[in-house]
Formats: C-alpha cells, structure tokens, sequence
C-alpha cells in the first residue's frame, strides 16, 4: 500500500532538484528518510547530486527535526535543509 507524501525542499537542495516541493506516492517498504532519500536520488540527475552526500542534510518529519534513521510512520510531510540556512 502507498500512501502520499510531500516533499519539502530548501536552499540548495531545492535549486539542484529544480522543485521546492513535490507530492509523491511512498512505497510500503520506503520506512525511513534515509531510505526516502536514496529513493528520490533514482528520480533525476539534480535529486542524485542534491543527496549525494546524506551528512550535509538536516530533515523535518511533519514540522519536527528528525533523523535520516527515525520512522516515516505517520509522515505526510518532510523536509529537507542544509545544516544552516538563511532568511
């Protein structure tokens, strides 16, 4: 079963994906922002080079800071952000 999820990307990410923000439908077995990731860097050449390297990433799961390691449960939202970003 697949349950929609949308994407939020900021700063730099958001430049080298081309989006700000996309809904995709997640698959069952995607259950972790690492594993999120891995499978949005299959999407596009800008989504490969945005997560290429995970340690420069910070993440929210529905508007709470989360790890790359933490449950994607009852997610419908998250974003993905450099370690500091500006206004």
């Amino acid at each position: 079963m697949t349950r929609r999820l949308r994407v939020l990307y900021f700063a730099w990410l958001r430049e080298k994906t081309g989006t700000r923000m996309q809904e995709i439908d997640l698959p069952a077995d995607i259950t972790t922002p690492r594993a999120l990731a891995m499978h949005l860097a299959s999407l596009s050449a800008g989504h490969k080079a945005a997560f290429e390297n995970l340690a420069r990433i910070k993440l929210a799961i529905n508007q709470q800071h989360a790890g790359l390691d933490d449950p994607l449960t009852d997610a419908h939202e998250i974003a993905f952000f450099p370690p500091v970003t500006g206004g």
